[in-house]
């Protein structure tokens, strides 16, 4: 009797260990850095911005920026792992030197501490899988799996279309309040690359200069750069024009599809999208 009773004790101890109960933050950490599959680069901004890595996770929110209405309806969720794709704190590497003394920030990291969260950054890994985990949720949000072209993750031949037909699809697909458009858009248009985010006017530039590439969908751009370069290409007779999404809704159907992929990782600890949803609002 007492081997068995030893025997259910262990059965339910491992079952519970299964299931994600007692998880750490940390160790819900390494979890993730094991099934991306590639080596963890030792300098990045993946890293833990606030909380206590000794957490037990109850459960774990994905979203694009941990906003503090995010963080609000994880906690209504019974979410404490917050796991996000952009900065929490207004710079890239998340120094809270600069706005030490300021009124919101110390607010947002007081919300953090008294309710005992953990957000972890999920950024250059994400983007570094095979394919690139932003892109594969945006994809799957427009449809446009077959429309990819062999061998590039990013560009993309689709049906023959303007660019304000284009414009609207995207604004709909990826409910953005407000999608802004340089170039003509009865410009008729097939060949699309998409570069989520911010990847900066030289590598956009570099796009647009392609003669395979009709239209850059990207989610932000410096104005007095990528934007006026598109605006002199078309008046010198190219074929060019520039969708801008806005940095959130170019990105944040690939943190929908990272709770689709977090799912095993948690082994049994409930996994919810949180959307921040675009921030802009148009008149």
């Amino acid at each position: 009797m007492f081997l068995r009773g030893s025997a259910f004790v262990f059965l339910f101890v491992a079952a519970m260990a299964q299931s994600g109960e007692g998880v750490t933050a940390q160790q819900l950490i390494e979890k993730i850095k094991t099934k991306t599959g590639i080596e963890w680069s030792p300098t990045t901004v993946d890293t833990i911005k606030a909380g206590d890595p000794a957490t037990v996770v109850k459960g774990i929110t994905t979203t694009m920026f941990p906003t503090l209405d995010v963080l609000k309806k994880s906690v209504a969720a019974g979410n404490n792992f917050i796991l996000c794709h952009e900065p929490t704190f207004y710079n890239h590497k998340d120094d809270l030197t600069p706005l030490e003394k300021d009124d919101v920030q110390m607010a947002k990291l007081k919300y953090i501490n008294d309710n005992k969260l953990v957000v972890f950054r999920f950024h250059d890994h994400w983007h570094r899988m095979n394919p690139d985990g932003i892109n594969t949720g945006v994809i799957e949000t427009m449809g446009w799996e077959k429309k990819l072209r062999k061998n590039d993750h990013a560009t993309f031949e689709l049906d023959a279309t303007t660019v304000g037909d284009l414009a609207k699809l995207l604004k709909e697909k990826l409910k953005c309040s407000a999608v802004r458009v340089v170039g003509d858009p009865k410009m008729a248009c097939s060949a699309v690359a998409y570069s989520a985010g911010a990847a900066g006017t030289l590598t956009q530039i570099a796009t647009l200069q392609r003669d395979d590439i009709d239209v850059l969908v990207c989610g932000e751009t410096r104005e007095w750069e990528t934007v006026e370069y598109t605006r002199d290409a078309a008046e010198t007779g190219r074929k060019k024009a520039l969708i801008v999404l806005g940095h959130s809704a170019s990105e944040e159907p690939g943190m929908k599809y990272c709770a689709k992929w977090m799912e095993d990782v948690a082994g049994g600890i409930p996994v919810k999208f949180i959307p921040c949803g675009d921030p802009f609002w148009a008149p």
